[in-house]
């Protein structure tokens, strides 16, 4: 088995091994992970932190001994709390990360950071407060930084942020956490999950006090709530079909 970590600010994870094929994910700065196959120009591995599989390039991942790669699962979290900062090279040299880079590979890449970070598990009323960070965020499938991201990047990424582990796909999401029986039990900061007309959940939102929620629809927005789904007051009429609220935290 070989180990390997992300050393630039945003790396794209194809669903095949070609630049032509759909992008799944991202690796942000500094998130290490399994080298599953490993082929002339690609690599398939699975990230550490929540199991995904996908291909990436092998020129944009830097290989690593077993050893770090479990001193990097072993630690504490350290995550910039910045929407854009730089990191410090050995030579003076910037590389622009975003939020949620994962800080705890400076050592190992010889990097500098001095930017702002986030080490601990925080309240679940923070959930909403880091999601708003992120307002108006372009729309990007497979995207997990402000600059573009999709509906369960934004979730995953807002609770990775208050030290929550969620899986990377909505529907995966989805078999986290504990059902809610009525909207009127959801708090702020828990989980609503919507599935198109086959009954397959395609998208999450993060609740929001008053019955609004956040969520990613052409861009991170706030929109109203109900027992039907997620009501667009742009459109006039509801765009998601609500399947279920869950309970994370």
């Amino acid at each position: 088995m070989q180990y390997g970590i992300c050393p630039l600010s945003i790396v794209p994870l194809r669903f095949a091994p070609s630049n032509e094929s759909e992008m799944v994910s991202q690796l942000l700065y500094g998130e290490h992970f399994k080298i599953l196959e490993e082929r002339a120009k690609w690599s398939k591995i699975r990230v550490a932190f929540d199991g995904f599989e996908a291909w990436v390039q092998n020129k944009q991942i830097q290989k690593t001994e077993e050893t770090v790669y479990n001193d990097l699962d072993s630690q504490q979290p350290e995550l910039s709390a910045d929407l854009i900062e730089f990191i410090v090279g050995q030579n003076g040299e910037l590389t622009p990360v975003s939020i949620g880079a994962s800080l705890n590979a400076n050592t190992f890449l010889k990097n500098r950071f001095d930017g702002s970070i986030v080490r601990s598990i925080l309240p679940k009323e923070n959930i909403v407060k880091t999601a708003l960070f992120y307002q108006n965020s372009p729309h990007l499938w497979g995207g997990k930084s402000p600059l573009g991201i999709d509906c369960s990047g934004f979730t995953q990424m807002v609770y990775k942020l208050n030290g929550y582990k969620l899986k990377r796909n909505a529907a995966e999401q989805a078999k986290q956490g504990e059902a809610l029986s009525f909207i009127e039990e959801s708090e702020a900061g828990d989980l609503a999950f919507f599935d198109d007309n086959e009954g397959v959940i395609n998208h999450v939102g993060i609740m929001m006090q008053d019955n609004y929620i956040i969520h990613v629809d052409e861009k991170v927005r706030i929109d109203r709530i109900d027992h039907s789904g997620i009501f667009n007051a742009g459109l006039r009429r509801h765009t998601h079909k609500l399947r279920v609220i869950k309970k994370i935290i």
